[in-house]
């Protein structure tokens, strides 16, 4: 087995994950449907917990795969970057950074800021697991779809996507190669302009000075030289949002999206849920819930009872 067989496997199997309910926690059904709308303001806020389990269960999932066991195993790295490593006879090192997806949350906030040096064997793929309780809001998390991308293109399409000089600068790590694992930095960030007018027209033609290539993002060190100087020159502010898997315009991640949010799940789109709970319509809420999930009106006495 080789890094691409080892990859192409993950692949397979994951894929097979569609429709998977993976049995780690039971959000029980509201018993009212007051108790219903209250759960459609809170269940976001499973999201990261859930998550974590369904990446824990992942990694579990692919070490009982036969085909695996022969040559290694699947191995979390907390903290670390991949989360997880196959370790074993596979070299180079196959690497999964799992990013679980609830799709009823506004956007998808799992970021990516690795460096693209650090994908010098394309060795490691993002993972994205979409899920949602099996109800929309209460039962068992299942997995939707799962996307498989190479780490080293989403790291490609964030630079070509964000890196605009003067205006705005993607900015590599600092070579902590001689640290400790623990204190070495791997991670790109953002830098917005915020000098004035004139300003932005003098770094401009810094940036002309370059020649025809300047705009095409290089992970390279001279090419780093350069944005630093920028970035020492003039005021830049660090971006908060840079990086967010949404906001890279990957292509397999937006067909990925558009897949999820066109997928029908009792009598609605994602889409359309995803539209109708987070309009806080609390009356529109209710006939939804009570038409397509089966949650009535309670008397008190049957609550009760």
């Amino acid at each position: 087995m080789n890094t691409k067989d080892a990859i192409r496997l993950v692949s397979q199997y994951l894929g097979n994950l569609s429709g998977h309910n993976f049995d780690v926690l039971d959000i029980s059904k509201p018993i009212s449907i007051d108790a219903a709308v209250n759960l459609t303001k809170v269940i976001s806020k499973l999201s990261p917990l859930l998550g974590n389990l369904i990446e824990f269960n992942t990694i579990e999932f692919l070490n009982k795969q036969n085909d695996f066991s022969e040559f290694g195993k699947w191995q979390r790295q907390d903290p670390g970057f991949p989360d997880t490593i196959f370790v074993g006879k596979v070299q180079p090192t196959p690497g999964l950074e799992i990013k679980a997806w609830f799709p009823l949350a506004t956007e998808i906030t799992a970021r990516f800021k690795q460096s693209q040096n650090h994908f010098q064997f394309d060795q490691t793929y993002v993972a994205m697991l979409a899920w949602l309780p099996e109800k929309i809001i209460y039962g068992k998390p299942r997995i939707l779809d799962v996307c498989l991308i190479s780490g080293l293109s989403v790291a490609i399409a964030r630079d070509a996507h964000y890196h605009n000089p003067p205006d705005y600068l993607v900015i590599e790590p600092e070579d902590t190669t001689q640290r400790t694992a623990n204190l070495q930095q791997t991670n790109t960030n953002g830098y917005k302009f915020q000098g004035s007018n004139e300003e932005l027209l003098e770094a401009q033609a810094i940036v002309d000075s370059w020649g025809n290539e300047a705009k095409i993002y290089k992970p390279s060190r001279d090419y780093q030289l350069l944005l630093r100087e920028l970035l020492i020159r003039y005021k830049y502010r660090l971006d908060t949002n840079f990086a967010k898997m949404d906001r890279i315009v990957h292509p397999s991640i937006e067909e990925f999206k558009q897949r999820i949010y066109n997928m029908k799940l009792s009598s609605m789109t994602i889409a359309q849920w995803n539209k109708l709970l987070s309009s806080r319509k609390e009356d529109n809420i209710r006939d939804c819930l009570q038409e397509y999930l089966d949650i009535k009106e309670e008397t008190i006495d049957e609550l009760v009872d």
